[in-house]
């Protein structure tokens, strides 16, 4: 690809979640703070919610990374599960030995167990749940039930959950009143301002190794925060588009006409614009 072309170690631009990259915008540095109060004053369900691509899942695991040293935390990535399946994830998270044919009230009482041993350890769980306006009903219910175990002043597993707004519709329905009622720490995540925006892509250069000039020019820097409106995993798609197009010139510098096409190439959904005068390999992903 491009990296030896800009000087970098690795790409800037990925959009797997690497908190090696993370960028503590206000909004992100809000909830994680938000996140860290809730869990250190014992309380029992947090909610962050964000439309897709805003970072949640960067957060989640910042959030992890910091609890590292202060917790025992489990991570659930996907929860469309059933309320016996997630019990079993639970406690494959926390390195408990059950029987997978064990019945469900079995489960509970393992669970029990090791949340009340962690807790003689002065060692708090901490269950983070990405992706969670998928989880059914019935499922969340059961994290509700299981959240019951508490000491007289803390819950003994506090769960954080990361969600797209439809977990709010979700929470809303009758069903799940009384799952609602025990958030009380809540954050969203919405998307960058323009100066945010900017400094977003200069700190993942300079992760990522680069040491030059800003590469993207001002109308560049224009032109893919009104396109991505500054969503952090549309503007990554977008700026690694934009370096393979000055690389495939064999320029460092990337201008409003590189903006713009990148920006067309991603409305056609692949990378099949033609752009006459480029090397074959500098627009290949």
């Amino acid at each position: 690809m491009y990296l030896d072309h800009f000087g970098l170690k690795e790409a800037p631009f990925g959009i797997t979640p690497d908190t090696d990259f993370t960028y503590a915008a206000p909004a992100h540095r809000s909830a994680l703070a938000t996140l860290l109060l809730a869990l250190r004053s014992g309380e029992g369900f947090v909610k962050v919610t964000g439309e897709v691509g805003t970072g949640k899942t960067l957060l989640c695991r910042t959030l992890l990374d910091t609890l590292r040293d202060e917790a025992v935390t489990a991570y659930v990535p996907n929860p469309r599960l059933t309320p016996r399946e997630m019990l079993h994830v639970l406690a494959g998270e926390l390195d408990l030995r059950v029987n997978r044919r064990c019945a469900s009230r079995d489960l509970y009482v393992s669970l029990e167990a090791a949340l009340v041993a962690f807790a003689r350890q002065q060692r708090p769980v901490v269950l983070c749940i990405d992706e969670a306006q998928a989880m059914p009903v019935a499922t969340l219910e059961a994290l509700r039930l299981l959240s019951n175990i508490e000491t007289g002043k803390r819950k003994l597993l506090q769960i954080v959950m990361f969600a797209q707004p439809e977990l709010d519709a979700t929470l809303a329905g009758a069903s799940c009143r009384s799952m609602a009622s025990r958030i009380t720490f809540a954050a969203e995540l919405g998307p960058m301002g323009r100066g945010d925006f900017e400094r977003y892509l200069r700190h993942r250069l300079a992760v990522a190794g680069w040491r030059g000039p800003d590469p993207f020019t001002f109308l560049a820097r224009r032109m893919l925060w009104w396109a991505c409106r500054g969503v952090p995993r549309r503007a990554n798609i977008l700026a690694h588009k934009c370096l393979m197009l000055a690389y495939g010139e064999g320029g460092h510098r990337v201008g409003l006409r590189h903006a713009w096409y990148a920006l067309r190439d991603s409305r056609l959904g692949g990378s099949s614009m033609p752009l006459r005068g480029h090397r074959a390999q500098g627009v290949s992903a």
